[in-house]
């Protein structure tokens, strides 16, 4: 069984997909400290021919609470309805507006303030979106000693899943060894996301950029290609 672990990130890039279609189980990081300069609770869209954040205000609170134990501010409400301008004036003569507004709109009016909450259920719109089949497990389900770092709890909750692969973005090739993974009985493997390039109205290209983009841009078919444009390592 494969299995992949990540934080929840808001309206992650193609890649984040590509990992999560890649394996059997997709583990979300809960019950880990929230930090500020990731991509927990912003991204970035198209904005006039630029990229541009889009960001989801937080509660002020302790930088020791868990990504589950952090909420939205109380000005979300109207703030979100300033995003969802924002996304509708950038991509409403985009090809797929019609067809990729509703999904991001229903994500964005989700009535959970619980940041974990909130962007789980929009990786799980997006997921269904993109007919990806994999399940999402929050890890703070997963019965094992939350106390462990880095590779150990990778290790750890690998094999209580029952995986005997895990499949890490390249970003982290240099964090984990592949013999300790496989004195645990667990083969380690990196994803590298290939090139993956679209028109985005007739402006240069702008890589990477929040799934917003590619949904709005690209056809059905052409997303089942790129979730599958990536190199195991």
């Amino acid at each position: 069984m494969k299995l992949a672990i990540m934080q929840p990130y808001l309206f992650p890039y193609i890649g984040y997909f590509q990992l999560m279609n890649a394996v059997d189980e997709f583990v979300v990081y809960d019950n880990i400290k929230y930090t500020k300069k990731g991509w927990i609770n912003r991204n970035r869209i198209l904005v006039n021919g630029h990229d541009d954040y889009i960001s989801f205000p937080l509660k002020k609170d302790s930088d020791y609470l868990d990504i589950k134990e952090r909420y939205l501010a109380d000005t979300w409400f109207d703030e979100r309805k300033k995003m969802l301008n924002k996304i509708t004036d950038s991509y409403k003569k985009s090809p797929l507006f019609v067809e990729a507004y509703p999904i991001i709109e229903k994500a964005l009016l989700f009535q959970e303030i619980n940041l974990f909450s909130f962007i789980l259920n929009s990786l799980n719109l997006i997921k269904e979106y993109l007919e990806i089949k994999t399940p999402l497990v929050k890890s703070s389900t997963i019965p094992i000693d939350h106390t462990l770092k880095s590779e150990k709890k990778v290790i750890s909750i690998c094999k209580s899943r029952g995986a005997d692969s895990y499949i890490n973005p390249i970003g982290g090739i240099e964090l984990y060894s592949r013999e300790i993974f496989k004195n645990e009985g667990i083969d380690l493997y990196f994803l590298k996301s290939k090139d993956i390039s679209y028109r985005q109205f007739n402006n240069e290209f702008v890589p990477w950029l929040s799934i917003i983009d590619v949904i709005m841009f690209n056809s059905r078919d052409y997303l089942k290609i790129a979730l599958n444009n990536f190199e195991i390592k």
